[in-house]
């Protein structure tokens, strides 16, 4: 019988299932991925909010207030825990409420990793609840990061020289790995496997006692039982860092360091020291003005892998630097003392995302072109930059810009 000699009410049936069958046939995981919407995460660290960028258009979409609870953990602290918090702060030069971000899976739940507060928090983000809080051992909560599945998250904590894993359902902490001196940066490998965790050292003390400063440490734990598989020793401490897609090389910026080094691994040596030029300002600068020892501070990488975009910190400027002969292909300036500070790819692979801590915005950086392409204002003093994916119900939440 053809479809048009067909009865009607039989026809609409066999539509249905079948449309009904191509439905069934799209996995869960990938239905709802396609309704996420890629962006950029902003942590906004003196005001204590999480700033939302969208991650094609660099449109501010929102942000979201992490520090509900502010008076509340500071009323919890013993005297110990207090005197930890104000002398913090004045290392940092005031408080530092936001250190890390990262989003879930599903797009839904907030993790902050809550710098001078010394803990880390996850919030749900459609409905604003704070879902659970954990205070870290010593005084001060650094980089973390969420693993590829989603099923654990790793967090420094600064002073007590060691990294710990949490749940992130339940912010119990599951274990915990021994670092160098003041851990500092956390990232799984692509496969979730192992996790790279580097340390600065003793960020307080000045230049010429650099020696007492503690072991500037490359830590490779294998994330499952959180043993050390290798350890790989610097001689300055470690800053914003990546792996090459090879696996095996590491670019590094430095304490001190006008710039970045290619490492390899597998020889467990350093390839090249590169040394950027310094502008006006920073020439200006002792090594003992640098911020927390850095004179450099962001990296990241092409999704091609053919350049690096490496921020200047003292010298108000981002160069992006070509991987194959570490040459400048070009240079984008910032008004002095705008402290650029870190430094993140775009979900595309295309731009560079750079935070302006004391300008209070981010700015786009094309690859290709060298040139800055937009200026984005959002919260005061932003630092870290994660991108991920969030649900149109949380980013309908945010609070709106501006």
């Amino acid at each position: 019988m053809s479809g048009k000699n067909m009865p009607g009410g039989r026809l609409r049936a066999l539509v249905v299932c079948a449309v009904t069958a191509v439905v069934l046939s799209v996995p869960v995981s990938s239905a709802r991925a396609a309704v996420l919407r890629d962006v950029l995460l902003v942590g906004n660290s003196q005001s204590g909010s999480v700033s939302f960028i969208d991650g094609r258009t660099y449109q501010n979409l929102g942000s979201f207030n992490v520090i509900p609870d502010l008076q509340q953990r500071l009323a919890e602290m013993d005297p110990i825990q207090r005197a930890g918090y104000e002398t913090v702060k004045q290392i940092e030069g005031g408080d530092r409420f936001v250190d890390d971000v990262q989003l879930s899976l599903n797009g839904e739940t907030l993790y902050v990793s809550r710098g001078n507060l010394d803990d880390a928090s996850a919030f749900d983000l459609v409905s604003g609840r704070q879902l659970w809080h954990t205070r870290l051992d010593g005084f001060h909560a650094d980089h973390a990061a969420l693993s590829p599945d989603g099923t654990r998250y790793v967090i420094s904590a600064t002073t007590a020289q060691v990294a710990e894993m949490l749940d992130p359902e339940t912010g119990a902490v599951t274990g915990r790995f021994t670092t160098g001196t003041y851990p500092h940066q956390n990232d799984y490998t692509p496969d979730g496997k192992y996790i790279y965790n580097s340390s600065i050292g003793i960020t307080s003390l000045p230049k010429a006692l650099e020696a007492l400063k503690g072991s500037f440490q490359l830590t490779k734990v294998d994330a499952t039982t959180l043993q050390v598989v290798k350890t790989w020793k610097f001689p300055h401490g470690i800053r914003p860092n990546l792996v090459a897609p090879d696996g095996n090389t590491l670019y590094a910026q430095q304490s001190y360091l006008n710039g970045f080094i290619k490492y390899d691994l597998a020889q467990s040596k350093i390839v090249a020291t590169v040394t950027m030029p310094y502008s006006d300002h920073g020439k200006s600068l002792s090594p003992d003005d640098y911020p927390q020892n850095s004179a450099h501070h962001g990296l990241a990488l092409s999704g091609d892998g053919a350049k690096l975009c490496d921020v200047g910190t003292i010298d108000d400027y981002a160069a992006i630097v070509g991987t194959s002969d570490l040459s400048t292909k070009g240079v984008v300036n910032y008004p002095v003392d705008s402290l650029p500070y870190w430094g993140t790819s775009s979900v595309d692979g295309r731009r560079c995302f750079v935070s302006l801590s004391k300008a209070n915005a981010v700015s786009v950086i094309d690859y290709d072109t060298a040139t800055e392409v937009a200026r984005v204002p959002v919260g005061v003093f932003p630092q870290r930059e994660r991108i991920g994916q969030a649900a149109p119900e949380a980013i309908a939440a945010l609070t709106p810009a501006g």
